[in-house]
């Protein structure tokens, strides 16, 4: 759809100027003029390219999720190129949602790059600082952005928990309501509270599964994805991360069941699930 946006936009510029003059105009630009220029090029309302034009940061929001889930795949598979081409899209999407904020008059993306670089300056005053101390550990230095992160906040006068609930991201958003939610001190003390929790969460699922409540057993369902989300933050584990690499690994696992099924000539359904699990266990010594 980007490409096509492009390709539109220089189409419906040539009507007033040659597109080669273009093209040249912007090859002297740096790369994020260009860029900042073809977005609006793109959202001009005369000459741009219709789809483009049409749309809202709403809109666009499921797009920008896609090309992070993209570049996070690049990353983890390794592919220099991919994760070259895909921080380019999603770079695309920033630019795209900071042009619409500016064409309402709320902010531009120069506004975007003050605002992390002056958010960054102020959460490393051990880089920063008048008295820098390059030696904090781990664990000192997340206090220390855990504690002006809270000053940040408290200045502003927040009051609640931040609204991040994204039919999008379900897992991202338990977690940053979890995290938000325990800045202000509602939270389990150690992750053995958390596994308790995880247990009773169980079996109120078990029990609305016995009695055939959908609507119960969705409930309880959320109730237990919920708690796994917080197993995963107090053990410091990214619950998207790990669920991606659940996903990679029954992947690697099924394909080789389907490989090995293939090449003894039995057919993959229900009545031979004791093969195919033999082959299952197999895969976890032979692909990971």
């Amino acid at each position: 759809m980007v490409i096509e946006g492009l390709l539109a936009a220089l189409l419906l510029k040539g009507r007033y100027y040659p597109v080669f003059i273009w093209l040249n105009a912007i090859d002297k630009m740096t790369g994020i003029d260009a860029l900042l220029q073809l977005m609006k090029d793109l959202r001009d309302p005369q000459s741009g390219c219709p789809w483009d034009i049409r749309q809202t940061s709403l809109s666009i929001a499921p797009h920008t999720l896609d090309e992070t889930h993209e570049l996070l795949d690049a990353i983890e598979r390794g592919d220099i190129d991919n994760i070259k081409e895909e921080l380019g899209d999603l770079l695309f999407n920033i630019v795209f949602h900071a042009c619409i904020a500016e064409e309402q008059g709320q902010f531009d993306f120069n506004d975007v790059a003050n605002g992390i670089v002056d958010k960054m300056v102020r959460r490393h005053p051990h880089v920063f600082g008048a008295e820098r101390d390059k030696k904090l550990s781990e664990e000192q230095l997340s206090a220390q952005w855990q504690a002006l992160k809270q000053q940040e906040k408290s200045a502003s006068s927040k009051i609640g928990v931040t609204p991040a609930v994204s039919a999008n991201s379900a897992i991202f958003s338990s977690r940053q309501i979890q995290k938000d939610a325990a800045e202000f001190g509602f939270d389990w003390p150690d992750i053995s509270f958390v596994i308790d929790k995880l247990d009773e969460e169980v079996a109120e699922l078990k029990r609305a599964i016995s009695e055939g409540d959908k609507s119960a057993i969705s409930d309880e369902l959320g109730d237990v994805l919920f708690v796994c989300v917080n197993i995963a933050r107090h053990a410091r584990v990214n619950a998207e991360m790990a669920l991606r690499q659940c996903n990679q690994k029954f992947t690697r696992r099924f394909e080789y069941v389907q490989q090995q099924m293939l090449s003894v000539g039995i057919s993959m359904n229900q009545r031979q699930l004791e093969q195919m699990e033999q082959f299952w266990q197999e895969s976890k010594g032979v692909v990971g």
